[in-house]
């Protein structure tokens, strides 16, 4: 996948530099359970079927459908996914760039800007809207939203940790026992795929670059696929990323080509995001001395993979590419 900060940049970036980024699956919603039922009375009302009262990180007070038919939870989409819920608008940038790791699921969902303008969230008839972060619903924002749908915001301590996260959205969807048995089925995953790969490799130091137009950005160590890298993986973290990771705020910070020539990685999975930039920084002295180049362990990616983003739909993506690569 997270800091509303970090997403925002990422949109940013794109937007400045006309990149196509690239840190939901289809199904019906949840029928209410016949067992959840009380009473004979014909007009009883089915407790699976009752609004809940949730309070959310702003403090509001948010009267959530039982079970939401019209969902928007832009930025939030893998764990819509994960989840089964698929969303009536999906988070775009700039020329209505997707998610593209999640268009199979969510192919022919219409896009709506990151900035969720109200008249656009107002097109698409939502009943219930997540939004990540109070930054999002900055100015008169929330009041707006409110009037349209019940409005949650999930809020920085759970925004920047995607697990908090989509537990967080599983509770707002009345789905938190799957969103349990999702994240539980991607711990074990993750346990048994780091176990490959120490065993094919042993303890290894990697990082992850993200090239454009203009720059050259490395993961943060916990965050996005910084966090995949490290914590999930194993892999050791190269001095220049510790560094790098105390000062940036973002999910992805500029590296400069100074850094670069530090960065010991023994491993190398870059998102490749301008072809003609790759090829002229494959040019430069210090691309080539960095050790995971010299020894042939650089693996590029395609800028709509999952590479940039996080959740447990971009994370497995992300950990399989690591284990075709590097387990061969």
């Amino acid at each position: 996948m997270m800091k509303k900060t970090a997403k925002l940049s990422i949109a940013s970036v794109v937007l400045a530099s006309l990149v196509t980024i690239v840190s939901a699956c289809s199904g019906q919603p949840n029928a209410a359970n016949p067992e959840t039922q009380t009473g004979n009375s014909p007009t009883a009302t089915p407790a699976a079927e009752a609004p809940r009262v949730l309070k959310d990180a702003m403090g509001n007070e948010v009267t959530v459908p039982a079970q939401p038919q019209r969902v928007i939870a832009s930025y939030l989409e893998d764990h819509l996914v994960a989840l089964g819920v698929k969303p009536v608008a999906q988070w775009s940038v700039g020329n209505s760039q997707v998610q593209g790791y999640l268009q199979k699921e969510l192919a022919g969902i219409p896009a709506i800007p990151y900035d969720l303008p109200p008249e656009v969230v107002m097109s698409h008839s939502p009943d219930l809207i997540i939004v990540d972060s109070a930054s999002v619903i900055q100015g008169d924002k929330y009041s707006q939203y409110s009037k349209i749908a019940p409005t949650y915001t999930i809020g920085k301590e759970k925004n920047s940790d995607w697990r908090k996260e989509l537990l967080t959205v599983g509770e707002v969807l009345n789905k938190g026992e799957e969103a349990k048995k999702v994240l539980a089925d991607y711990e074990t995953f993750a346990a048994e795929s780091k176990q490959k790969l120490q065993q094919a490799i042993g303890e290894k130091s990697a990082a992850a670059l993200w090239t454009t137009g203009k720059n050259v950005y490395v993961a943060r160590q916990d965050l996005s696929s910084g966090d995949v890298l490290y914590k999930d993986l194993g892999f050791k973290i190269p001095a220049i990323v510790q560094e790098i990771s105390k000062s940036g705020e973002a999910n992805w910070n500029a590296i400069s080509m100074e850094k670069l020539a530090e960065l010991d990685a023994e491993y190398l999975f870059i998102v490749n995001s301008n072809p003609t930039a790759v090829e002229q920084l494959q040019k430069d002295p210090v691309w080539a001395n960095i050790p995971a180049v010299k020894n042939g362990n650089a693996y590029t990616f395609a800028k709509d993979s999952s590479w940039l983003y996080t959740g447990v739909i971009a994370n497995r993506q992300m950990i399989e590419d690591v284990l075709s690569n590097v387990s061969k």
